[in-house]
């Protein structure tokens, strides 16, 4: 008689057993006419022209990271919704606060714009100054002291 671990080792053969007939299946099944734009690699849908060492756009990790940070938040509120009739008041107040946590996230993501795929150009203030005639330079030049260049020692 098997053991449960028997049973579960048993299952897993079986189950790379069908994995591996479904692939021996469709090796065997597939057509087979190379030709080379088949042979080149794709890169979702862009040519591949250039070097492979470009360096990406640091909003690609930073939506991803938004993204793994706030999905495995959500993963936390399964289980929560699952026993919150046994966790009464106290679980209700302890989600509410991982909430309202997830929340100021939000916000501040969401404030700082990493949110927007185009991020927009900061806008660096321009003063306009008008431009002195020859006469005012002049005077300026009058006005402004001259520092001594002599020393003492």
């Amino acid at each position: 008689m098997l053991t449960d671990f028997g049973k579960i080792l048993i299952f897993f053969i079986i189950g790379a057993l069908f994995v591996a007939a479904g692939m021996f299946t469709a090796w065997i099944l597939r057509p087979r006419r190379p030709y080379p734009g088949k042979l080149a690699p794709y890169e979702c849908g862009e040519e591949p022209i250039g070097d492979a060492w470009v360096r990406f756009n640091v909003r690609f990790y930073v939506v991803a990271l938004i993204f793994l940070v706030f999905d495995v938040e959500v993963v936390f509120l399964f289980p929560w919704a699952l026993v919150y009739r046994g966790l009464g008041l106290f679980g209700f107040i302890e989600m509410a606060v991982f909430l309202l946590i997830l929340l100021v996230g939000f916000a501040y993501v969401w404030a700082k714009g990493d949110l927007d795929w185009d991020k927009p150009r900061p806008q660096v203030p321009h003063i306009e100054r008008p431009t002195p005639t020859k006469p005012e330079v002049q005077k300026e030049a009058e006005q402004t002291p001259v520092a001594s260049t002599s020393t003492t020692h």
